[in-house]
Formats: C-alpha cells, structure tokens, sequence
C-alpha cells in the first residue's frame, strides 16, 4: 500500500523476538547490530536480504553521486585559483566519510509513498538525496568550530587541519584564527554545494518545489538547533528537557524526520505521508542522537575515530551530563563542575566523570529511553500503509541507527 493523499495537496510539515541484521557498511566503518533487544509487543519486521542489498546499493550510488559532482566543483576552484583545492579536497574528505544515513532515509522515504504513477527516475532521486551529506558536512565542520574538537571520524578537525596548514606554510598572522576563518568557509561552501546539488539532480521544476518546502525547513532548524546547544553550552536551557530540545533540532530532525518527508514530497505524497514519517522520525532520530552521546563518552575510539575524552574536555551538555546532575550528590555536582569542559583535565579525570555517570545511573536511563524511542519508531514503522520493501528497509536503518558502534 503507498500513502497517497492528493486531496491534502502538497507535503504537509509536522512539527511535532530478536534477529540478527547484517548491514553492508562503507570501508573503515563497524556497522553490524542486533535488532530487536528490547520489544514491547511489536512484530518486528524480518530484515530480509533483499532490503540489506538494497540498503547497500544506495549507499553506493550516493557515493557516485558525489563523486561525481565534487570533480566537476574541484575543477571549478582549480580554474580560479590552484591555491583553493585544499578547500575542495577537504569538503571531500567530508563527504567520503560517515554512514549516508540521511540520504537513505530520504530514499526510503521516497520509495515508501510514490504512486504507480511516479515520474521522477531512480537515478534523478539518489543524485537529489545525496545533496543531504552536503548538509551534514557543513554541520558537522561548523560545530568542531564551535565545540573547539580535535578530530574527526580520525582525522584532524577542518579548522585544526587549516591551522596546521598555515603553520607548515609560514604564513602570516595566528595559525588558529585562520584555521577557524577557513573552516567556517568550507563548512559554508558545503552548504552551498547542497542547494546546487539539489538543483541539477534531474527532478523535474515542479517536484523541485515541493522538495524545497522540507529542505528549507530542515536547514532553519538544524542552524536554530546549533545555536540552542551554543545557549545551552552558556547555561540556558538547563536540564534534561534543554538536552532533548538541542538534540531534537540539532540533530534528530535532519537525520530522519526531514529526510523522510523530503523523499515523501518528491514522491508527490500529502499529508498522511508527513504524519507517519513524523511518527517514524522523531523517536528515532532522538534515539539515534542519544546513541551518539553515549559513543563520545564510552565508545570505543579505535572504532569511533576519536578519543573518548574529546565530548568530557569539551563540556557538552547531554541527556548523559543533565541526567548524572540530577542524580549525584554535591560532590558528585563539584566534581561535574569542576571537570567536565576542562581542558586541562586527565584522562583519569574523565575516567572519575565516566564512572559518575555509571554511579547514578544515567547511562543506563540513556540507554533505556534509546530502547525505548527505537521501538516506538520500528512499531512505527511496522504499522506504516508503506510498500513492504520500504518498511523491511527502513527497519534495517532504524537498527542501524540506534545499535552501531560509531
């Protein structure tokens, strides 16, 4: 069954037994989970092989797409000034990396609502999604900018890289004010390669339209979110509530619930289809950023690519953090205070900050509201009027999302 819904008119926005499952992941990635850990009385789809290869072949043509148009725009710099491919090849070090979670999602999203009927061609809609990983790298350079991180994905951070470039270049000025001057271009440039991405993927003017209604809302909030995590970072929006306000709109709704929609309205579906991607996108993109704080505090960094110090010396404010405040004594909220965001901290401090977190339990009530909004996005799923191809996929994504190791 396909979520037409033509008298809504266009792409409405909303704002508010366990198996084994294998997903194909891209070189260097650990990306292989168990599904279903935690059940409260859903039928949890089978991942059949078929949604897994299919899964695995977006990937990929994402993977071309980019390709593709980061030789076109390299040459492009390189006609105006050799010295500018450092700023090409790091918006494609950026690129290159990552899960392609986004994208996929928007795929799905998009093969789980068009019609017989659909116009749009296969390959005009993977180049159109992988325009999201432009998005992605943009937001991720500016906050290790605003963060002060070190790496990523085991590499140095783009505005560390340009420092270091400066200085191996004698130039003139402070190494560290043009490193973080060049890194706010490129993660700016990023975006504007996303519009134009978009633009030439193919679609038709009239599915351009309807995209662009999700596409410009997705980009305001996840810039609104950024600036929430700056506030929160000062003190404002304190609390676990303030933890989940900064995940929801930095992160949670342009992983899943705006790409979702996004494939949606180029599907041409209505109002129906932004509902149930809503019901889908929101508890898991929660679950899925939820999993990523608890990787920066416990994970593993010979498979995360960064120290597991780095989210601790930078002070981020998490559910983790909110919560262990909540639930510690005075020494325990001394400790907090005079640890977490400092740089001079050990690893034996962050050490005493991990085990606190441990100590009052906040980790295990991540962990549980993880489980908790994971299901609710796979019963979700389940219950989806979506094609059963699509639902068999977006259930491996959900897994995917929310169990991985990086």
């Amino acid at each position: 069954m396909h979520v037409r819904n033509e008298e809504a008119g266009p792409l409405t926005l909303v704002q508010d037994t366990p198996q084994a499952v294998q997903v194909p992941a891209p070189a260097g990635d650990t990306w292989s989970m168990t599904a279903g850990a935690r059940t409260r009385g859903t039928t949890a789809l089978p991942a059949a092989p078929p949604a897994a290869a299919e899964v695995d072949r977006v990937r990929a043509a994402v993977h071309i797409a980019l390709t593709g148009f980061l030789d076109e725009q390299r040459d492009v710099l390189a006609a105006m000034d050799p010295a500018l491919l450092p700023v090409a090849d790091e918006v494609r070090a950026l690129a290159d990396g990552g899960k392609r979670l986004r994208p996929l999602f928007a795929y799905w999203g998009w093969r789980a609502t068009r019609g017989a009927d659909a116009t749009e061609d296969d390959a005009a809609v993977l180049r159109a999604v992988a325009a999201l990983e432009f998005v992605h790298a943009s937001a991720l350079v500016h906050d290790d900018v605003m963060d002060g991180a070190l790496t990523r994905r085991g590499r140095p951070a783009t505005h560390v890289g340009f420092a270091a470039r400066h200085g191996d270049g004698r130039l003139a000025g402070d190494g560290e004010t043009f490193g973080v001057g060049a890194a706010i271009l490129v993660g700016d440039l990023a975006l504007v390669w996303s519009d134009e991405l978009l633009r030439r993927s193919g679609l038709s003017p009239a599915t351009l339209i309807r995209a662009r209604a999700v596409w410009d809302t997705m980009r305001t909030e996840v810039t609104a979110g950024q600036y929430l995590d700056l506030l929160r970072a000062a003190g404002g929006l304190p609390g676990a509530q303030g933890a989940l306000t900064v995940a929801r709109y930095k992160s949670a709704g342009y992983t899943v619930q705006r790409p979702l929609q996004l494939g949606a309205a180029i599907a041409g579906a209505g109002r129906e289809a932004a509902e149930v991607c809503t019901a889908i996108g929101l508890p898991l993109g929660e679950a899925f950023q939820l999993r990523d704080d608890v990787l920066g505090v416990f994970g593993d960094p010979s498979v995360t690519g960064k120290s597991a110090d780095d989210d601790l010396r930078e002070g981020k404010q998490t559910l983790l953090i909110a919560l262990a405040e909540e639930a510690t004594d005075d020494a325990g909220r001394r400790l907090l205070a005079d640890l977490l965001g400092n740089p001079d901290a050990s690893t034996a401090d962050f050490d005493a900050l991990r085990s606190l977190i441990e100590a009052t339990g906040a980790r295990a009530r991540v962990e549980d509201r993880i489980a908790d909004r994971t299901e609710l996005a796979r019963t979700a799923i389940a219950e989806a009027p979506f094609a059963e191809d699509a639902r068999a996929a977006l259930d491996v994504l959900a897994v995917a999302a929310t169990t991985r190791t990086a």
